[in-house]
């Protein structure tokens, strides 16, 4: 891990942490608490925080986190950097029990998402992207092992479209029927959380569209891997990128491609 600077490493470190208290709580019966906002919480997602907060400390960057207080905007507008962190996103599938959630902790620079982290707790995981620094695979199943990931430049006779398990949408209809009349028949993958921005990054899936609320703790990691390998989020009211440490946290509605 050294090829990083001491920021990423902690971010690294922070994300294995995270990971490893996720799956103490996966493996047990968990309670399930629901917030004002009717979304689930367990004790993963607090501890996974916890550890995130504690060893992110040191970079002396602010942080907006799910499960942590989120300051004004009035405090928020001139941080010209901070961390972007989800400590358990997909948190319906942990309750389902079915793999598909994740650890999102993103480097924000002047609204702009730099670097992402999105890390699987069972697959034992990192993926690491940054323009700057490049797209990596961590595995820390035994040991850190650091593969760095080139671009797959193939482009399918058929482009695969991942849709959310839990977030069907009549704007998500209209928008496939529109891809298909663009690009003919198309192959449809269901998956949860922001593993979707991984397959994307990886060439696996080509486009992922969003009709339905997000926070910026969901998309700023994904969309950091994503544009590191050329892909890009796509804000469809402003038809730009998506930003972030808005007044308001809530993304507009977007597509993720890679195609």
């Amino acid at each position: 891990m050294n090829q990083f600077p001491e920021h990423i490493q902690l971010a690294i470190k922070a994300s294995i942490a995270a990971a490893k208290e996720i799956q103490k709580i996966y493996v047990q019966d968990f309670d399930i608490i629901i917030k004002s906002d009717e979304s689930p919480l367990t004790q993963a997602d607090l501890n996974s925080s916890k550890v995130i907060l504690e060893i992110l400390k040191p970079t002396n960057i602010r942080i907006i986190g799910e499960e942590s207080t989120i300051l004004s905007y009035e405090e928020r507008k001139n941080w010209e950097t901070c961390w972007i962190v989800d400590p358990l996103d997909g948190t319906k599938e942990f309750i389902q029990k079915n793999d598909e959630f994740a650890v999102c902790i993103a480097l924000v620079e002047k609204g702009i998402p730099t670097i992402g982290l999105i890390t699987s707790p069972v697959e034992q995981k990192i993926w690491l992207g940054g323009k700057l620094i490049g797209f990596y695979e961590i595995d820390f199943q035994d040991e850190l092992k650091v593969t760095e990931i080139q671009q797959n430049k193939n482009k399918p006779k058929i482009p695969i479209v991942l849709v959310s398990r839990n977030h069907p949408s009549e704007l998500t209809d209209n928008y496939l029927k529109d891809l298909t009349q663009k690009y003919g028949e198309l192959k449809f993958v269901k998956k949860g959380s922001a593993l979707k921005f991984i397959d994307l990054a990886l060439g696996k899936a080509h486009f992922y569209p969003r009709f339905a609320p997000t926070m910026e703790w969901d998309i700023a990691a994904g969309q950091a891997i994503l544009e590191t390998v050329g892909g890009e989020v796509i804000d469809t009211t402003s038809g730009k990128p998506l930003i972030y440490n808005k007044e308001s946290l809530k993304n507009s509605y977007f597509v993720a491609q890679n195609f």
